[in-house]
């Protein structure tokens, strides 16, 4: 089951804190009746009752002000991008133009919201502004996070969790296995996994790890080796049902591998499981007509130190200046950083990594912003493919 991403928001001092705390049953944040007390988004990984393991993130006030408080309120509004849910809390019968344009984002961004009506032990929610925002929002919690009657807290906490799983419920992102559909019983899966520079220390990446665990999972064989090994392992004569290579070899290892021996790569096979898939196919078409001063915006969505031989920093920029022969300019982003907009950052394209450390939430999400800009999008291993004349060899798995 996956973890999911619970987002907290609302104006300074509407109890988004206590919220996190009264849900949890203990002291999980800092709380204080000081408007602004929590400043920066707050990552916590909590049970939640009847919920299990989520994230839940607490940011700072919609309402904050001065050139400090525009920048916690663009912070905060950052997090949408990693919401599976979000929470809209709001006090004192006042739900305002700010409350109103934060759900309208939500709703354009496709991400489901609750409201939450806050200390409503203090002043009961209006019965007229109940009946207008459950017409246009839904149904709306009335909560109290500090409600002195255990009995009566229990309620609360009881209403909303039951609200929260349902709509959790219906939320359908689940990641597709990478080889689904690819791998029957007593197949000989082929993984070409280069442990170079670029390889963490001591271990595997996480998606040639989930494709051997598939393989085993699908009662076949999984065949493991690097890259200079692959041509004295096909003389046995010994020919795999399907390669699955890392894309920077995807070259050298298509000149090895016979043509009737499909072959594919880790982050083609992600761009199926996560991604849009035939927008991301689409998006690579975009690298046979660029220009000269186009740029291209690198998504990176994990974060790491970039080294002489990174693949989203190095290694795919030089190929693609060596196959267009263009003078084409580059930007990366890392992790769910902000993506720059206007028209002074307009991009012929955008190319996305495989995505491996990212939900696929977070990873369609992010596209579909991209997308909205009118700006095609793709993925590395695509690319990669695309530059090196594969591309129809690369997919035709997947087809």
């Amino acid at each position: 089951m996956s973890i999911r991403t619970i987002v907290i928001f609302g104006r300074r001092n509407t109890g988004k804190s206590s919220l996190i705390n009264s849900l949890t049953g203990q002291q999980t944040a800092i709380v204080s009746d000081i408007p602004g007390t929590t400043t920066d988004p707050v990552r916590k990984r909590v049970e939640l009752p009847g919920i299990g393991i989520s994230n839940i993130i607490d940011t700072a006030g919609l309402d904050d002000t001065g050139a400090l408080g525009e920048r916690r309120v663009a912070k905060s509004l950052e997090a949408m991008d990693m919401a599976d849910l979000a929470l809209i809390l709001f006090t004192n019968n006042s739900f305002t133009s700010l409350e109103r344009e934060l759900a309208e984002t939500l709703k354009e961004l496709e991400i489901p919201f609750i409201l939450v009506y806050n200390k409503s032990d203090i002043s009961p929610l209006d019965p007229e502004l109940l009946v207008d925002l459950s017409a246009e929002y839904g149904y709306v919690v009335e909560y109290s996070c500090l409600q002195s009657d255990p009995e009566v807290a229990e309620e609360y906490r009881s209403e909303l969790v039951a609200e929260i799983e349902q709509v959790l419920a219906t939320i359908d992102d689940e990641e597709k296995p990478m080889l689904d559909g690819l791998v029957s019983v007593s197949d000989n899966i082929l993984l070409v996994c280069p442990i170079d520079a670029g390889a963490p220390h001591g271990r595997l990446i996480l998606p040639q790890v989930t494709a051997i665990r598939e393989v085993l999972d699908a009662g076949a064989v999984a065949t493991v080796l690097q890259p200079p090994a692959l041509e004295k392992y096909l003389v046995t004569g010994l020919l795999p049902d399907l390669v699955v290579t890392d894309s920077q070899f995807f070259a050298q290892v298509a000149a090895i591998v016979p043509q009737k021996v499909p072959l594919t790569s880790f982050s083609v096979l992600l761009s199926r499981s996560k991604g849009p898939f035939q927008a991301l196919l689409d998006g690579v078409q975009v690298l046979g007509d660029l220009k000269e001063g186009d740029r291209i915006l690198m998504l990176e969505s994990c974060t790491h130190h970039a080294s002489c031989d990174d693949i989203g920093r190095v290694k795919i920029p030089a190929l693609i200046r060596k196959v267009s022969g263009k003078k084409v300019d580059f930007d990366f982003i890392s992790g769910l950083d902000p993506i720059p907009t206007g028209e002074g950052r307009k991009y012929r394209l955008a190319i996305q990594c495989g995505g491996c450390m990212v939900t696929t939430t977070q990873l369609r999400r992010r596209l579909a912003r991209v997308m909205r800009d009118g700006i095609p999008v793709t993925n590395y291993g695509m690319t990669i493919a695309y530059l090196n004349g594969i591309l129809d060899r690369a997919v035709a798995p997947l087809l």
